[in-house]
């Protein structure tokens, strides 16, 4: 319909053919027929709603819920209103603000199962886990068929680490939702963590199926693939993941382990060096780059890697520990002696780094101070 042939102050007119437009995606010229309808009529608390709507598509939050806000102002029960400012509060991550418009839903109507739902899963988002378990079983009693409402209590559990009623509440998401991709995603986390890694495995291959494009399936199923020592099958999910995504430091990371774990060292190198490019400050890498300089025998990049580490995290008894044993193979048994001792003093109870310790200083014709760090290895072993 053109503007010709709208009565020129109707505003149900241009409210209507707004409508139409939002239906067909045009939410900008929806917006400007409910903004003349708004100026036609300026108590029009639907076309305030719709507004509302179409901006929400086009990531106007603010203005969003100005116009939400504005709409019930206007018609003070518009639950409709009150759950989508709190859908756009959320995605604010104002979930307080969010939370008391659900609450206000749920008041207008008891039995509304999106405002349990939604609720909850900003509940979750502050970490009131049983407050949000309690909405969103409340969402499932009103509708034992809600998916959503499994799938989001599921996450909900794992994260209070109940993996055996989250893993309960996913498949029950998938029997409603067979296509569901974050069922399959989620309920495979919960395996992995129960060291399930067949049925991890089978989870999160059927995510890809179902999205061939989701990057962290592959990431987590070459992780499950790596703890039964599949690394060839692992090398594969990290190769994928980082051809999706190549600036994914943590494919590059895994990836370099498994071929760690294949004596593939400089291959695990060159994907550590890759991964310390894109995140520099991950302490970790740096760890597991040494470790393999370490076992080509190149033991001041070693030590290099373990001082880096040491500098981003200055309580890692380990890189203090590999740092000194890198030394120990350069004679440096002095140097040693120093890392083994501030490992000991972070960790007391740290039985090899006393008999690291014990052997540099035999070396030094300390056999005093062996015979001491001995006693201790013997004692803590």
């Amino acid at each position: 319909m053109d503007t010709s042939e709208l009565k020129p102050n109707d505003a149900d007119a241009y409210y209507n053919r707004g409508l139409g437009k939002a239906d067909l995606g045009d939410y900008e010229e929806a917006i400007a027929d409910y903004t003349k309808a708004i100026a036609l009529k300026p108590d029009y608390a639907e076309a305030y709603y719709k507004r509302g709507n179409a901006k929400y598509y086009l990531n106007d939050h603010e203005s969003t819920i100005a116009d939400f806000t504005k709409a019930i102002e206007l018609k003070p029960d518009y639950a409709e209103a009150y759950n989508n400012r709190g859908i756009n509060k959320d995605t604010l991550h104002d979930y307080d603000g969010a939370i008391a418009d659900y609450t206000v839903v749920i008041r207008l109507n008891p039995d509304d199962v999106d405002a349990y739902c939604n609720r909850g899963v900003s509940k979750k988002e502050l970490q009131d886990y049983k407050g949000a378990i309690a909405d969103l079983t409340k969402a499932i009693e009103l509708n034992p068929d809600c998916g959503e409402a499994y799938c989001n209590r599921g996450s909900t559990k794992a994260t209070l680490h109940d993996y055996d009623g989250a893993i309960a509440d996913f498949t029950k998401a998938i029997e409603l939702k067979p296509d569901c991709v974050e069922a399959y995603y989620n309920r495979g986390l919960a395996k992995a963590t129960l060291h399930q890694y067949d049925g991890t495995i089978a989870d999160f291959t059927k995510a890809i199926e179902l999205n061939p494009y989701l990057v962290k399936a592959y990431n987590n199923r070459g992780d499950a693939k790596s703890a039964l020592h599949d690394y060839d099958g692992a090398i594969a999910d990290y190769s994928k993941a980082i051809a999706l995504k190549p600036d994914d430091a943590e494919a590059y990371n895994n990836r370099g382990l498994a071929r760690y774990y294949l004596h593939d060292y400089d291959g695990a190198i060159a994907d550590y060096s890759t991964a310390i490019e894109l995140r520099p400050h991950e302490a970790l890498v740096y760890k597991n780059r040494g470790l393999a300089r370490y076992y080509l025998h190149d033991y001041d990049g070693a030590i290099a890697d373990y001082t880096v580490v040491i500098c981003l995290n200055p309580d890692d008894v380990d890189a203090y520990c590999n740092r000194g044993v890198s030394k120990k193979k350069l004679q440096d048994y002095k140097g040693a002696i120093a890392d083994y001792s501030t490992a000991i003093e972070l960790k007391p109870d740290y039985a090899e780094a006393y008999n690291n310790r014990g052997n540099a200083k035999k070396k030094l014709g300390d056999i005093d101070g062996y015979n001491a760090d001995m006693q201790k290895y013997q004692k803590l072993k």
